[in-house]
Order: C-alpha cells, then sequence, then structure tokens
C-alpha cells in the first residue's frame, strides 16, 4: 500500500488552525472543502437561507441535511488517507509500526509521544519530560516548527471533526424535535435524510478512534507551546474536551444521542416489517417479491400485489444499517417489546459494522462492551422497584431477554450467519435470473417494474458486499486474539451468478433507458392533473393556506404541466431537468412535517383522503421517485447496483475470481461481469484526497489485467484439455503396426471360451475405446470443455470495451494473442518428447488436432485467426530477420524460426553426424536412414523416410525446406573444406601417385600412397558429406512430392520448364536461380552435382591446381583398410559402414569441382580475350562441350586407376576387399549420370559382377553374405573371362518393384528387447519377410540395371545389417561362374 502523503502548503490560509478560528463555525460555508468548487456558489446563499428558514417557510432546509451527509463522507477520507500514512496505528493499545514513525507526521521520538499519549489530557508541563527523554526533546526544540507545520492539516482535521459534531448534533436534535412524523409510510423522503444523517454522525465519531487524536493535539500543544513562548494555542482546551467526551467514543454518542432515542427507536420499530421480510427468503420467494409476476397468478405480470413493500425492499440495505447502529448508539430503545427481535435478526447474520470504505467495527463485541451494560443497569434499576411493579415486571423481563440475547448471539453468528446469506444468495440468483429472461422476453414492463428492479439490485449488492467483507477479514491488530473469523467458503459460484445478474439487469436498463424515461414522463403528466384537482378539493380549499406554501404547491403543478409530452421515438433527445420540482417538493415535505408550521402532514392527508384516491402527500412523493427515473436514472442506476465499494476488497475479488469461473458452477459468461466492475472503482475516489484518483486508477488497471490473465489461463487450460491425450487425443487412437501384430498374436492364441474378447489383456487402449459404457464420464468431460471453449469465445468476442481511466481493454484482442501465443507454445512443445525429437507425422498430427480446436473457437469469434497460425506457422519455420520477408525496412530485428531450428539441428546432430553413436546407415532400396539402436525415442528409420520427411515440409513448408538444406550445405562446405585441405597438404604425395599410376610404377605407387595424411579421416568425411547428400536428396523428393499434392500446377510448370532451360556455360544468374529451385524439389536429374556445385561457388574452393589431383585422391582410397571390415547387405542394398555414400560423394564432387574450374578457366580466358566476340562464342561452346567431356574423363580415370590398385592389391591371401570394392565401384557407375557401365566393363569384366550378386540374392538370407568360402583350387581370373556387359540405359523409368519391410514404431525402454526380437533379425542380419520376397521378385539377381534398380521407398521399412567380415578366397559353383559357401 503507498506510504506517500500529501503534504498542504502552509502558505494556504485555509488550513491553518489560525484561520480556522476566524471562520464561522455556525455556517456551511466552512465546509467549502468538504462539498466541492462546484458546491461555493450554492454555500454562499445557504446561511441565509438557514437563518430566515424558521421564519419564512417554518421549517428546515433539507439541502443542508443531505451536505452534511457529504462533509461526513469527506472526513472520514481524510481520516482514512491518514490511516494510510500512518500505516493504520493502533491508538487504543498504543500499537505503533516503523513505518509510522517514518511518515513524516510525528517527531520520530516514540517515548515522548507515546507518554503524552498515554497521559491524555494531562498538560505535558505536568509530566517532566526532559526526564524522559532529554535528547528528543531538545531535537524538538530545534525543530519546533518544522514539526507544527507537518501536523497543522491534520490538527485541522480534529477542529473539522469538533464543528462537524457539534453542528450535526444540532440539526439532529432540531429534527427530531420538529419534525411530526417519522414514520417511513409517511414521511420517508425525510426519514431517509434524517436517518442517513444519524448513520454518518455515528460512523464519524467511531472512525475517529482510529485516529491518534490523543497523541496529535498533545505533540502538537508541545511544539506550539516550544514557539510561541509556552503559551498553549487556543483551541487546545475544547480540542481536549472534545476528544475527552468521545473517548471511547461510544460513551460520547450515546450520551449525545440520549435525547433523540424515543424517535430513533419509533424509527426503527417501523422499518422492523420491511427487515424481517428481508430475513425470510421463502415468504420473498412464495409472495414474488422479486418477481415481474406473481407466483401464484402468472397471468399477473405485473407485481401489483405489494408494489410499495417490493419498493421498499430497495432501502433494505439502509434500514439493517439504521438498527444497527441505532441499537448501539441508542441502548435504551432496545427494551421496546418488538425491539429484541428486529437487534436478534441483523445480529445473527453480521459479525461486523461497516464504518467507511473496508474500515469497520467488531459488532458483537461492541455490543457487549457497550450496549450491555446500559442493558444490566436497566435491569437493575427495574428489578429495584423505581417504577410501578407491572411496568417494572414487563421492563425487568425485556432486559433480561436482551441480556441473554446479547451474550449468546455472537455464537450463533459465528456458526449460522454464512448459511443464512448464502441461502439468500441462492434466492436472488434466481429471481434475478428469472427477472432477466422476463425483460428479456417483455422489455416493456420493464418500466412500470423499474422500482422492483432497483429493489433487486440493491438487495444482490448488499449481499456482495457483504460476502467479500467477511471472506477476507482482517481484524485489528488490538482485537486479533478476541476475533474469530467466520468460515467463509471462497469458491461459492453464487458470486458469479449475482454479479452477472446484476450486470444484465443494468444492462436492460440502460438499453431501454429511453422507454423508461418516456413511461415516467406519462406518469408525471398524469399525475399534474391528479394534484391539481386534489389542491381543488373543499378540504384542501377550507384549510386556508397561507401564501407561501400555497405557491409552493402551484410550483410543483407548474414544474408537472410544463413537462415536454415523448411523442414517436425522440424519446431519448428530450431533455428535462426536475431537480427544482424535486428541491420545492423536499421544502414542502420539511413546512408540513414541522411542528412549527400551522399546516402539517396530518391536515392534508384528512383533507385529501376522503376522495377516495391516493392522499396529496402520496401523489407527490410518487411523482419524486418517477422524477429520478427522468433525470437521475443513471444515477439510480449506480445507487443501487454499483458495486466500487469492491474497490477495496479487489485482492479477495481476484482469489475469488479465480476460485470460482473456471470451477464445476462456474460460467464463462460471468466474467464479463467481473471484469465489468473495474469501470466504477475510480469512482470510490475522494476529491478530497487528489493522490487517491491515481492509485485506485492503477489498482483498477492491475485488478484486470490480472483477472484477463486469469480468464485467457483458463482459455488456454480448456483448449490443452482438448488437445490432450485425453480430450481429441483419445478419439484418434490407432494402433502401431507392432501394437496391432502383438494384439493379434494374441488374440489367436486366446481360447474364445474362456474370454470373449482379449482387449483386457493388452496393455494400450483400442479404436473405439471411448465408445464404452464405462468410458461415457471421458465423452461427457469432452462435451463440457468444447461447450465451455465455445462459450468462452463467444462471450468474450461480444463483450464491450472495458474502460477504466484513459485505459481501454478490448477482451477480442487479448484473445487472439492468448490463442496464437498457446498455439506458439503448444509448437515448440511438442517439437520433443521425453526422449528426444518427436516424429514429424506425429508432430503433424498433433499440430493439426490443435488447429482444429482453433477453428472450433473461430467459429465463435469474428477475427481471422487463420491468418494469425499462419504467421505463427512462419514464424517458427523462417529462420532469420523478419524484415527479410518483407520489402520494407523493420525498424528492429526479430530473429525467429526456433522450431525449425531445433528440428534442423536435430537432423544435423543425429543422422548425419550421428553424435549419440546409434550406427546409423543409409538403405538405398528403402531410401532412409536405418540405426542399430534407437537415437532419442525413435530408430532412425522412424524419423527419415520418405513419409516423415514430407510430414516436415508440411508443418515448416518451403523455409523449413531451405533452413535445413542450408544447415546441410554449410556441414558439407566444412567436409569440403577438409578434402580441399588434404588436397593442398599432399599436393606433392598425390602428384607422385598420379605419376606412378600413370607409368605403372606400382612399388612407386604403393609407397607414396603410404605417405598420404590422414587419408582414413578424410574418407570418414567424405562418407559424411555423402551422407549429407542422400538426405539432401530425399529431402528435395519430400518437399516436390508435397508441391505436387498441394500445387501441382507450380511443380509441372518447374518440372517441364527446367527441360528447356538453355545450356549456357558459364550460366546466366536466373538461370542458376532457376535450376537451384528445380533442384530443391527434385526435379533435375542431377542434384547432387549441382548441389555440390553451389556449395563449391559460394564458400570459393576448387579454384587450384590441387583439385585436379582429386581422382588421385580419390582412387587412393582403395587402399584403406577400411574395406577389410566392408559388408554389402542385400536387405539395404548398401554397405554396413555407408561406403556407398563415398560412391555418392565422388560422383558429385567430381561432377561440381570441374564445372566450377572450368567456369573459373572460361572467366580467365574472358578476361584475356580484350573482347573479341567471336573468340568468346567459340570459347563458349567449347567450354559447354568439354565440360561434361571433362567430367566424364575425370570419373573414367578415377575407375580406371581404382581398379588398377583394387586388382593388384589382391593376393591369395588378401582378398576380403575385393567384393565390396567391385559392387562399390558397380554402384558409382549406377549412380553417376557421366559413368556409364561400359566403362567399367573395361576394367572389370561384367560377368564376375553377375556372378558376385547372383551369390548375394540367391544365398540364404540366415548365412552372412559378405563371408565367402575359401577355395584353393582356383582363383577370380577363372571366372573373369565370360559374358557380355549390360549396356546402361539412358533413360530411366520411375516405376520400380515395391518392398514391404516393418515399421520399427516407437521404442520403448522396457519393451526395446522384444520389439527388436520380433521386427529386427541382427543375429541372421537380414529381415526374413523382406528377404524371401526379395528373392521372389529378383531370382536371377540384378541383371538390369536400368530404372528397375531404383526401387521406392516404404513408409517406416528398415532391415537388419550384416557385419564386418573378411572375404576368404573365391570357389567353383554349380549355378554360376562364382560361388561362396
Amino acid at each position: 500500500m503507498a506510504k506517500s502523503r500529501t503534504y498542504f502548503s502552509s502558505q494556504d490560509s485555509s488550513l491553518s488552525p489560525t484561520a480556522a478560528r476566524s471562520r464561522d463555525l455556525e455556517g456551511p460555508s466552512r465546509w467549502v472543502e468538504y462539498l466541492g468548487p462546484e458546491m461555493t456558489y450554492r454555500n454562499a446563499s445557504l446561511d441565509a437561507q438557514v437563518q430566515s428558514s424558521v421564519g419564512s417557510h417554518k421549517g428546515l432546509n433539507m439541502q443542508w441535511v443531505v451536505q452534511l451527509t457529504e462533509i461526513a463522507k469527506g472526513l472520514m477520507a481524510k481520516m482514512y488517507r491518514l490511516n494510510q500514512i500512518l500505516d493504520y496505528p493502533d491508538p487504543v493499545s498504543l500499537g505503533f509500526s516503523e513505518a509510522f514513525w517514518k511518515a513524516g507526521v510525528f517527531p520520530n521520538h516514540p517515548k515522548i509521544c507515546m507518554l503524552l499519549s498515554r497521559k491524555f489530557p494531562e498538560h505535558f508541563s505536568k509530566l517532566q519530560l526532559e526526564r524522559v527523554d532529554k535528547v528528543a526533546l531538545d531535537a524538538l526544540n530545534d525543530n519546533a516548527e518544522l514539526h507544527l507545520q507537518s501536523l497543522e492539516p491534520w490538527i485541522q482535521l480534529l477542529l473539522d471533526l469538533m464543528a462537524f459534531r457539534e453542528q450535526a448534533l444540532r440539526l439532529i436534535l432540531d429534527l427530531s424535535s420538529t419534525v411530526i412524523t417519522l414514520l417511513p409510510h409517511q414521511n420517508s423522503l425525510v426519514l431517509r435524510a434524517f436517518m442517513d444523517l444519524f448513520c454518518s454522525f455515528a460512523r464519524v465519531n467511531l472512525f475517529s478512534e482510529k485516529m491518534p487524536r490523543k497523541m496529535m493535539l498533545q505533540m502538537y500543544n508541545l511544539l506550539h507551546a516550544m514557539s510561541r513562548s509556552d503559551r498553549d494555542c487556543d483551541f487546545y482546551h475544547r480540542l481536549v474536551q472534545f476528544i475527552d467526551s468521545y473517548d471511547p467514543p461510544l460513551k460520547g454518542l450515546q450520551e449525545d444521542l440520549n435525547f433523540v432515542s424515543p424517535r430513533i427507536g419509533e424509527v426503527l420499530e417501523a422499518v422492523g416489517p420491511i427487515i424481517f421480510l428481508s430475513t425470510d427468503t421463502r415468504k420473498l420467494r412464495n409472495e414474488g417479491f422479486l418477481s415481474p409476476y406473481h407466483p401464484r397468478y402468472p397471468d399477473i405480470l405485473t407485481n401489483s400485489a405489494h408494489p410499495m413493500r417490493a419498493q421498499d425492499l430497495a432501502n433494505v440495505t439502509s434500514y439493517r444499517e439504521w438498527v444497527l447502529f441505532g441499537y448501539l448508539v441508542c441502548p435504551d430503545e432496545l427494551l421496546r417489546v418488538t425491539s429484541i427481535d428486529i437487534a436478534l435478526v441483523l445480529l445473527k447474520e453480521n459479525l461486523v459494522l461497516t464504518l467507511f470504505r473496508d474500515e469497520y467495527i467488531l459488532l458483537h463485541e461492541d455490543y457487549q462492551l457497550y450496549v450491555l451494560p446500559r442493558i444490566l443497569e436497566s435491569k437493575k434499576m427495574a428489578k429495584s422497584g423505581r417504577t410501578k411493579q407491572k411496568e417494572a415486571d414487563l421492563e425487568y423481563s425485556i432486559a433480561k431477554q436482551v441480556e441473554k440475547m446479547i451474550s449468546e448471539v455472537h455464537d450463533q453468528a459465528l456458526v449460522s450467519c454464512d448459511a443464512i446469506h448464502r441461502e439468500r444468495r441462492i434466492l436472488l440468483k434466481q429471481e434475478i435470473g428469472r427477472m432477466v429472461l422476463f425483460f428479456t422476453d417483455q422489455p416493456s414492463l420493464l418500466a412500470p417494474n423499474i422500482q422492483m428492479v432497483f429493489s433487486a439490485l440493491a438487495f444482490a449488492q448488499c449481499e456482495v458486499i457483504w460476502y467479500f467483507q467477511h471472506v477476507g477479514i482482517a481484524p485489528s491488530k488490538s482485537k486479533a486474539a478476541r476475533m474469530v473469523p467466520v468460515d467463509i467458503d471462497p469458491s461459492d459460484p453464487t458470486i458469479g451468478f449475482l454479479l452477472d445478474g446484476m450486470d444484465r439487469l443494468c444492462g436492460l436498463v440502460r438499453k431501454y433507458i429511453a422507454a423508461i424515461r418516456g413511461y415516467a414522463l406519462s406518469y408525471l403528466s398524469s399525475c399534474a392533473g391528479r394534484i391539481r384537482f386534489l389542491l381543488g378539493t373543499p378540504g384542501m380549499v377550507a384549510l386556508d393556506l397561507d401564501a407561501s406554501l400555497k405557491g409552493l404547491f402551484q410550483q410543483i403543478v407548474h414544474h408537472l404541466e410544463n413537462i415536454p409530452k415523448p411523442q414517436g421515438e425522440n424519446i431519448s433527445a428530450i431533455t428535462c431537468d426536475l431537480s427544482e420540482f424535486r428541491k420545492d417538493w423536499l421544502n414542502i415535505l420539511m413546512i408540513v412535517t414541522s411542528s412549527r408550521s400551522s399546516i402539517n402532514i396530518r391536515h392534508l392527508e384528512k383533507a385529501t383522503v376522503s376522495t377516495g384516491k391516493e392522499g396529496l402527500l402520496s401523489e407527490g412523493n410518487a411523482a419524486y421517485n418517477w422524477s429520478r427515473c427522468v433525470d437521475e436514472l443513471e444515477s439510480q442506476l449506480s445507487k443501487h447496483g454499483s458495486l466500487k465499494k469492491l474497490y477495496f476488497y479487489h485482492q479477495h475479488l481476484t482469489a475469488v475470481f479465480r476460485n470460482t469461473m473456471f470451477g464445476p458452477e462456474g460460467r464463462p459468461q460471468h466474467c464479463c461481469a467481473w471484469l465489468g466492475i473495474a469501470s466504477s472503482f475510480p469512482e470510490c475516489a475522494s476529491p478530497i484526497v487528489p493522490e487517491e484518483v491515481t492509485k485506485i486508477g492503477r489498482d483498477s488497471v492491475l485488478y484486470v489485467e490480472s483477472l484477463i490473465e486469469s480468464i485467457m489461463g483458463g482459455l488456454e487450460g480448456l483448449i490443452n484439455i482438448l488437445d490432450s491425450e485425453g480430450g481429441f487425443g483419445a478419439l484418434e487412437t490407432q494402433l502401431l503396426p507392432e501394437q496391432a501384430a502383438s494384439y493379434m498374436n494374441y488374440a489367436s492364441r486366446v481360447s474364445m471360451s474362456s474370454t470373449k474378447s482379449p482387449k483386457a489383456a493388452v496393455g494400450f487402449p483400442l479404436p473405439g475405446h471411448e465408445s464404452h459404457p464405462e468410458n461415457n464420464g471421458s465423452i461427457k468431460m469432452l462435451e463440457a470443455a468444447m461447450q465451455r471453449l465455445t462459450n468462452l469465445c463467444s462471450v468474450l468476442n461480444d463483450m464491450e470495451p472495458i474502460c477504466v481511466l484513459n485505459h481501454v481493454f478490448v477482451l477480442r484482442e487479448y484473445m487472439r494473442e492468448c490463442i496464437l501465443g498457446n498455439f506458439r507454445r503448444r509448437l515448440l512443445a511438442v517439437l520433443k518428447t521425453d526422449n528426444d525429437l518427436q516424429r514429424p507425422s506425429v508432430l503433424e498430427l498433433l499440430v493439426r488436432r490443435h488447429i482444429s480446436i482453433i477453428h472450433l473457437a473461430e467459429q465463435h469469434i469474428s477475427m481471422d485467426l487463420t491468418q494469425g497460425i499462419r504467421e505463427v506457422l512462419l514464424t517458427e519455420a523462417f529462420s532469420g530477420p523478419v524484415s527479410s520477408l518483407h520489402l520494407f525496412e523493420k525498424p528492429t530485428e526479430q530473429h525467429t524460426g526456433s522450431a525449425t531450428e531445433a528440428v534442423c539441428n536435430w537432423y544435423i546432430e543425429n543422422i548425419i553426424k550421428d553424435i549419440s553413436g546409434a550406427g546409423i546407415h543409409f538403405a538405398p532400396i528403402h531410401k532412409c536412414f536405418k540405426s542399430s539402436r534407437p537415437v532419442g525415442g525413435y530408430f532412425a528409420d522412424s524419423v527419415t523416410d520418405l513419409g516423415e520427411l514430407k510430414a516436415f515440409v508440411r508443418i515448416f513448408g518451403g523455409y523449413g525446406v531451405d533452413r535445413l538444406d542450408r544447415m546441410l550445405k554449410e556441414h558439407t562446405a566444412a567436409l569440403l573444406n577438409c578434402i580441399d585441405t588434404s588436397l593442398r597438404s599432399n599436393h606433392e604425395v598425390l602428384e607422385a601417385v598420379a605419376s606412378s599410376l600413370h607409368s605403372g610404377d606400382r612399388i612407386e605407387r604403393d609407397a607414396s600412397i603410404k605417405q598420404i595424411v590422414d587419408m582414413e579421416t578424410v574418407i570418414g568425411f567424405c562418407v559424411q558429406a555423402g551422407l549429407a547428400l542422400v538426405f539432401g536428396g530425399l529431402l528435395a523428393e519430400a518437399a516436390g512430392a508435397v508441391l505436387d499434392e498441394g500445387a501441382p500446377l507450380l511443380y509441372s510448370l518447374l518440372a517441364g520448364a527446367v527441360k528447356h532451360v538453355p545450356e549456357e556455360f558459364p550460366e546466366k544468374t536466373e538461370i542458376k536461380r532457376m535450376k537451384g529451385v528445380a533442384n530443391s524439389i527434385g526435379v533435375t536429374g542431377e542434384h547432387d552435382s549441382q548441389w555440390v556445385r553451389l556449395i563449391l561457388e559460394e564458400v570459393g574452393t576448387a579454384n587450384d591446381g590441387s583439385w585436379s589431383l582429386l581422382p588421385y585422391l580419390f582412387a587412393s582410397f582403395m587402399t584403406s583398410n577400411i574395406w577389410n571390415t566392408t559388408a554389402f547387405n542385400v536387405e539395404t542394398g548398401g554397405f554396413n559402414n555407408n561406403i556407398h555414400c563415398l560412391a555418392k560423394c565422388i560422383g558429385a564432387v567430381i561432377a561440381g569441382s570441374e564445372c566450377v574450374r572450368l567456369e573459373r578457366e572460361y572467366q580467365r580466358r574472358k578476361s584475356f580475350s580484350n573482347g573479341h566476340a567471336n573468340d568468346m562464342f567459340d570459347s563458349e561452346i567449347q567450354s559447354r562441350l568439354s565440360a561434361e567431356a571433362s567430367i566424364k574423363s575425370t570419373m573414367q580415370l578415377f575407375v580406371k586407376f581404382s581398379t588398377a590398385i583394387i586388382l593388384d592389391s589382391w593376393s591369395e591371401t588378401n582378398r576380403s576387399h575385393l567384393v565390396a570394392q567391385l559392387i562399390f565401384l558397380d554402384q558409382l557407375c549406377e549412380i553417376s549420370p557421366f559413368l556409364p557401365r561400359s566403362s567399367l566393363e573395361t576394367y572389370v569384366p561384367y560377368a564376375a559382377i553377375r556372378s558376385i550378386y547372383s551369390q548375394y540374392y540367391s544365398n540364404s538370407p540366415s548365412s552372412p553374405l559378405a563371408l565367402l568360402s575359401v577355395s584353393p583350387r582356383h582363383s577370380p581370373v577363372v571366372s573373369l573371362a565370360h559374358a557380355s556387359p549390360v549396356l546402361r540405359q539412358q533413360q530411366r523409368g520411375d516405376s520400380t518393384p515395391q518392398y514391404s519391410a516393418y515399421d520399427s514404431g516407437y521404442f520403448k525402454g522396457g519393451s526395446s528387447s522384444h520389439v527388436q526380437d520380433n521386427v529386427y533379425y541382427n543375429d541372421s542380419g537380414s529381415l526374413r519377410s523382406v528377404g524371401n520376397k526379395q528373392r521372389n521378385v529378383r531370382r536371377s539377381g540384378p541383371l538390369d540395371y536400368s530404372s528397375s534398380r531404383k526401387v521406392k521407398f516404404v513408409e517406416g521399412s528398415t532391415s537388419g545389417s550384416t557385419g564386418p567380415s573378411p572375404l576368404p578366397r573365391f570357389a567353383v559353383s554349380r549355378s554360376g561362374p562364382l560361388s561362396y559357401k
């Protein structure tokens, strides 16, 4: 709470006590500060009115009564502010916090200050202060003027309290003694003004006890004496007497109001029936006091059975306060016969009595301390027999009952008050709900029943404020030990219903305000004729009214007859000020109810009631009430329906909202009412304390923001409930392949006689399980969540903006930000599972499910959430500054793409680099990566097959593909840089290798190759680059497939255009971009070489002569030891250590580097051509034709020297590498478009390769296919003399045989061994089913090396790998030229 305080200027004479002494303490002019500047003019003439009121009008001025009540509010606002500054001190027990002394109001010398307060009213001169704290006293002397100035404003407050006490008490006594009747059914208007002043008088004096009055006065007088030569201030003794007489305040109040006690008792007895009615919920319900139609007679729509009693319920809050304050300060009135029942009813349902805002007194404690002794005294007097015996017995009996009631009612209240008010809230919830429905359907009946609407609003207002007064009750420090907190339920749902009902009722009144005004104007017009008729009756003529009273009656008729007549639909445009009419009527009431007037209220009633109609005063009072519905309807609505007082409980308000809003009884539409309350909070600020406006405004904004945060949290919760596995996820249950297989195996083993269904033994839910009756609750939960979500969205969408001071809250905008923000968080959350990356296909399903829920909500929101979803997906897919997406410059660079970044990094780290050591290898047949163990939560093929990559493309779009492609290029560029480094560092050695290869010097070749540095490392880099190339190719294929599905015209356009792109060399920038786009969707035939070429051009490598030695470096790889552990796996179509990816790398790097080298050579020649066009044209043609030839010759050079090294290194004792290397070269010819198979036929007869494949595909899958039997009798040369090559087909088709495989599925902890045992056959090295099918399809081996070698990928496929093993030797075979045993 703010500790700042208002420092009043010492220059302002109106605030100094000296000026206060010169004020007219008897007149209203001293109260200008409390009444506001707009009242200055009225107050100037008010003194004269008060002076002449008795002489001219024979009555009191009513306006002064109302203004004194306003002055009381201003005084309490100042006292409230002082308590805030002083950190809520407790003057009774002298409890002062550290903040009290640091506030700057009192000198920070606790010993002296507390002694002065404790010894009050003794004068400081008798206390020998120098003995208490001499140092402090000297400090006070030194700074007396400064301390005096800080205390002056609050001393002025004490003087104002004293003046208010004198003037208000005089007016109360005057009214009590002069007003003839103060009964609610006869003189309700004067009665309410009188009792409001009475209660305000009691409140001000009770509240003053919470101020350190004694310390303030004593310290001020001490400081004044120090600075004024030991002279007391002029008002010291008067203030001492005032404070002492009100110590404690209830003692002074009981003495001061003793003379008006009988009148107060009459009033409280008169309002007793309304009090009893308001507490009798059964009667209220059965008799329909708050219903627009009678419960027993539904055809009677208007509440004509008891309209006046129903209207009186609007004042029941005031009546309750009158009773509680009245019996507290006038305890003798409890001895009336009916008073005990009235007091018991209210004491039983209240624990505190509110003084001002959230300040209160403990009701029962004060009754026991200050009322009970007076009752005991009366009981003693009655017992002593000072009165007649009969009356004494009755008085004694009543006093005894009151004593018992006061002693026991506290315990009863602690037990029953919450139940009583809860029952009342339930009644109001039902009645107001019906009222809203009725008036929504029949708005024309709202105007005749507007007083009943006010009654319902006032009743509900009272109950809501009572709840929050008690739900967070915090007793004062001094009385904490004596306070027993009542158990209030903070999750009571009726509060939300009441707030919503009040809000909707007020909304209906404001909606039909023109109709209500029109009805009121019509009533007043008809009332004018009735009053004129009553004034002309013989009885009124016989009264012989004096001129002044007769003139007032004529003015009343004049006001009513001059009211504009409502015509057509222009009622809302009518402006009518009836304040003068009301003022004149109050003047009449004050005259005719005064005992000093010759004509009083009884005369008027007798003169006009004989007509058989309403009397004159009844008609006037009714006209007064209806006139307020013309020009003061909004203030009436604010008085009865405003909940601005809840600001002082806004923290409890927030807590109750959170407990009830999303509870089982909560309703989404209630949030509008909870938020709408804040609009009225700033009205609580008092103009007397200017800084309150800022503080209350700031707290109101924070309250709204807190509630909006809770509402949006609930909205997110509803969306997430529907998006959970127990929500819509339960309706999408699908079995994974291995789960289905397990279920079927179990079902086949279970005897049908023993069980009807095997579902009980399965550890996972089956599709359709939600349809079983036992699972009905989950479906109901989903339906309830969907209904709440749609209702909440609809309510928030239709809700009007919340205005708090200069802040406007549009809930639609908050809702949009909430939904889209939650979608973004959900997207980032489902990217990863507990173990690792989520499968893209599963991620796509989860994202689509969440989007479907958003689309469900979007149907009830007048905003485009689909565009927002696109923006979120774009933000998470595009990696880089958002300004790059637009042509204009953004002021700030917002980097995005965190989701794409996370997924792409995972693929690079875990698939390409294999940092987890999961044994990643590429299976060409299945077109996916496989792993020997799970990578995170899945096997590699479950996240890298074509279906998963398609899902990745569909989620993240082209930007995601570009990001992953760019990261693959960056990784490959680093690897190519390592190759470049190796070429440079081994330049001389490779030149020696090249010369020895050309000369055929084997010894020199072997010696030179051994000098190559880090050859094994370079091979590993090349294999990794090959993996990146393969992954890039799969990604391009997936991107092309998704583009073909979503935009087939665009796909066909790119595929057709790239075939007709002119072949130029060097290529123009536009041509390069076209080919780059086509290459990114896999519609070009040379993806790998184009990809490597772009990388080399970007990084600037392959720009010196070292790259001409590239084929010799690659050829030297044939001598690596890696071939000793290389084995071909027929199930995957690749090698166990990814050497087949080396073929990808070699083919792409040679082709790409040659293109780059020739292009740079062309640029160099161009720079030396000096502009000779013909030479340039010839050079262009020559370069374009020579590029392909150069690539082919380089590839053939590599094959020539590779085969030479392979065959030269073969021997009877060292042949383990031979088969793998021959298959490797065959695969290179298959992969590279620049290397026909005939180039390999020149060095390795095709019959040998055919025989190798025949043995692989015809051998049993249970035996390791790379292990060849030893045959000492024959050498491979015997078998290499057969057959002719099958020429490579130039045109490649797309149709290929399909291979089926198991899906590895999701790897789950303890079941991993079971999954591997059933799916992976690592011991045999292959999948049985796959092997059998492949043998059935290709019985003769891979004879056709055309398009049929490119097999299509099957989603989720995988296979086992064959472990490395040496190749012993060739053997004779009956079925072919080569046989492996």
